[in-house]
């Protein structure tokens, strides 16, 4: 049944009082929410919306459901929780419902309580909860979520296939509480550390990927993969660009809890984001929130299917000014392109296919257009397009006008398994500079979920959910009292209905990876527990020459001395001899080295993990943290597990030539192979398939971890990490 096959009614009704509209099939579940006005890392915000405290999440919103018959039910009430009126010890916020496959309870994450007096400031942490009872006229029962980290903010929580949950925490990578808050690497406010997997009954928690600047908002998809966004945002520091260090960057000698604040600013990776006079290397940015894919085991982190900003993307620069081979990325004039892919939701109707949000990462809490990317797992990235679903409009609104073409703002879409199409929607333009005052706010948007129909090609909204939820609230913020009496925002719908649960996804060998282990008589099993054991990955890249013969905007005429090379076309080859690897060490403060704020940002350090590194072949005439290019192309390594990685391949002094563009992390006893860099989507910058030969480098890498027995050279000689 396709999401357009309903004409728009002469005006917005409500679910069943609009003529000829058809009931839901299902009941839905949402959350209420006070209307921050604000929106720099509040609920709602694009990232750092994981903050508690009262200017940034309002107290006085519920969980609500709503039954095909108009039925409203509001579940924390029921149970007990939350109020009106003032807010205090028993306020609540809810956020991010999520149901179960079977259809029968939900989980979702809540924070209970509020300044109870003038001036009180308290800590709060969002902490994931269980509902059940959720049919009509079944008593509701809410419980906690046993073990799981209780002084950390756990949000957008989702069922994996085994029932145990995978969440986003603000948790510290490691749990080190010195660490605590992670920074962005754009504004330097506190985020997310990734995604984590709980299994509530033994209480085991892993970290299931690793984010830097923050993950957000994940789904099992019917193909078992976990699907979320990610802020990709790998550049150097922009608070570190200022003359007179406005910021007080600085440098801590470590990421232990004796580490030092220094005076050393220094940056190594990737390049500058401004360029240097007479340099014939570009400034280098990176900002966007893309969609991202894992198995349900952790391993295999990449963009959906592959897909990138050759695809996604209108403009990037070229990496080097003074190779006339290298060009801008301009995409084509008919390509539809986005910004950003927020709020994620599979449609059940058409499994693989993806609706999000396309929206700025400022102004308009996470609000904006309506998108569609069709990404099974079988379908290759470069034939995956942005469609878009609702109008894009094509002027400015926020001088407080509207123009012509503007149909609002969506966030939260939800497909329907009837094939019809709700989200969470707010005509309001911004109130530009009108927030009004700090006691009593004035929300720039009003959103209420309804649902929406076809209208001249375009998705537009026919029907409200519900006649509106509006509350009298007042709570302490702490010195001033908020009050606001009015509707509350309407968000998060999600479909309760019984649903089929998709394989559990995990790692699996490439056959030339193998091939390596058979001709060097390594047993995988064996080796993957001496990998878990300590706490490392194998990083496995066949051949580094090859880029995809889309990005040409950075070298891809390239050869490995006296060995293989790849040419994309008569332009002068670059030499490639060296892989440096970098981790992700959070080890950037501010505020200066006397009194310096709490929390830290991650910065890119060459390898140094001393268990990696003892693992390691040596590389003694290559750059600090390098592998050798071996003469096939190929690079073999053992890598940090869980931990943010980033390379570049390099000429023989050092000097480097192509950049890896995104952070990745992986499991312990993960095997990761990919065909070059840029991996390789239809064909190679010499028209040719992506690589499957078996790595040179893997087969020496194994050879050396049988022969020398590492997992007895290492025993009784871990290092600190």
């Amino acid at each position: 049944m396709s999401i357009f096959r309903f004409l728009l009614p002469a005006a917005v009704g409500l679910f069943g009082a609009t003529a000829g509209a058809q009931p839901l099939q299902n009941p839905i579940l949402f959350v209420t929410q006070f209307p921050i006005g604000g929106d720099f890392t509040a609920i709602g915000s694009v990232f750092g919306n994981h903050r508690t405290d009262m200017e940034s999440t309002g107290r006085g919103g519920d969980l609500m459901i709503r039954y095909p018959d108009g039925t409203l039910r509001n579940l924390t009430a029921e149970a007990g929780y939350g109020n009106a009126g003032m807010q205090g010890a028993n306020a609540i916020a809810v956020r991010d419902p999520a149901v179960s496959w079977d259809g029968t309870r939900a989980v979702f994450s809540m924070v209970i309580g509020a300044p109870t007096q003038q001036y009180q400031w308290g800590t709060w942490y969002w902490q994931l909860y269980e509902v059940s009872g959720l049919g009509q006229g079944q008593p509701v029962q809410i419980t906690k979520v046993p073990n799981q980290p209780d002084h950390f903010n756990n949000v957008s929580p989702a069922y994996l296939s085994d029932g145990s949950f995978v969440f986003v925490s603000d948790r510290p990578r490691n749990g080190a509480e010195h660490l605590y808050p992670q920074l962005d690497e754009y504004e330097e406010a506190a985020t997310p550390t990734g995604l984590w997997r709980l299994q509530p009954a033994s209480g085991r928690l892993d970290l299931l990927q690793y984010a830097v600047s923050g993950s957000f908002n994940p789904i099992v998809d019917s193909f078992g993969r976990v699907l979320f966004t990610r802020w990709d945002h790998l550049q150097r520091d922009q608070q570190n660009d200022n003359a007179g260090n406005p910021y007080g960057t600085f440098n801590w000698t470590g990421e232990a809890s004796n580490s030092i604040a220094t005076a050393d600013r220094s940056e190594v990776f990737p390049e500058p984001r401004i360029a240097a006079n007479g340099s014939n290397t570009e400034g280098f940015t990176i900002n966007h929130f893309f969609p991202w894919m894992i198995n349900q085991d952790g391993s295999g982190e990449e963009t959906l299917n592959h897909v990138g900003r050759h695809e996604l993307h209108s403009y990037f620069n070229r990496s080097f000014n003074d190779d006339n081979n290298l060009h801008e990325f301009i995409a084509p004039q008919d390509r539809k392109t986005i910004e950003n892919m927020l709020q994620l939701r599979e449609d059940p109707a058409a499994p693989g296919r993806y609706i999000g949000i396309d929206a700025p990462e400022f102004y308009t809490h996470a609000s904006g257009q309506i998108i569609r990317l069709d990404a099974a797992p079988t379908t290759n990235p470069a034939t995956i397009t942005a469609q878009y679903l609702t109008p894009r409009s094509t002027a400015s609104f926020y001088d407080g006008t509207v123009p012509a073409d503007f149909s609002g703002h969506y966030r939260n879409p939800l497909p329907l398994a009837d094939g019809r199409m709700l989200a969470a929607h707010a005509i309001d333009p911004r109130r530009a500079g009108n927030d009004g005052t700090r006691d009593h706010p004035l929300p720039r948007y009003l959103f209420r979920i309804k649902r929406l129909a076809a209208n001249g090609g375009v998705l537009a909204p026919v029907e409200n959910l519900t006649a509106g939820i509006s509350k009298s609230i007042s709570y302490w913020d702490p010195d001033v009292q908020v009050s606001y009496n009015g509707p509350l925002w309407e968000l998060s719908p999600v479909e309760v209905r019984a649903r089929a649960v998709p394989p559990a996804t995990a790692s699996t060998l490439q056959a030339p990876e193998q091939q390596a282990f058979t001709l060097e008589n390594v047993d995988v099993s064996v080796f993957r527990s001496w990998l878990r054991a300590n706490q490392l990955a194998l990083v496995v890249m066949r051949n580094v020459t090859t880029r995809d013969a889309a990005d040409e905007q950075q070298p891809y005429n390239l050869r490995v001395p006296g060995g293989v090379q790849t040419l994309g076309n008569g332009g002068t080859p670059y030499d490639i001899a060296h892989m440096q690897f970098f981790q992700g060490d959070q080890i950037r403060g501010l505020g200066g080295t006397t009194s310096p704020n709490v929390g830290r940002r991650v910065l890119a350090q060459a390898l140094h993990d001393p268990v990696a590194q003892r693992a390691n072949t040596p590389n003694p005439g290559g750059p600090p943290g390098s592998a050798p290019i071996f003469t096939d192309g190929s690079v073999a390594l053992f890598a940090p597990a869980s931990r943010a990685m980033a390379w570049h391949s390099t000429a023989a002094n050092g000097t480097p030539v192509v950049r890896e563009r995104y952070w990745i992390s992986f499991q312990p006893g993960e095997i990761r192979a990919c065909d070059g860099c840029h991996g390789v989507n239809q064909q190679n910058q010499a028209g040719k398939p992506a690589a499957a030969n078996t790595a040179l480098a893997l087969r020496a890498l194994l050879a050396r971890w049988r022969d020398r027995q590492v997992d007895q050279i290492f025993a009784n000689s871990m290092e600190p990490r």
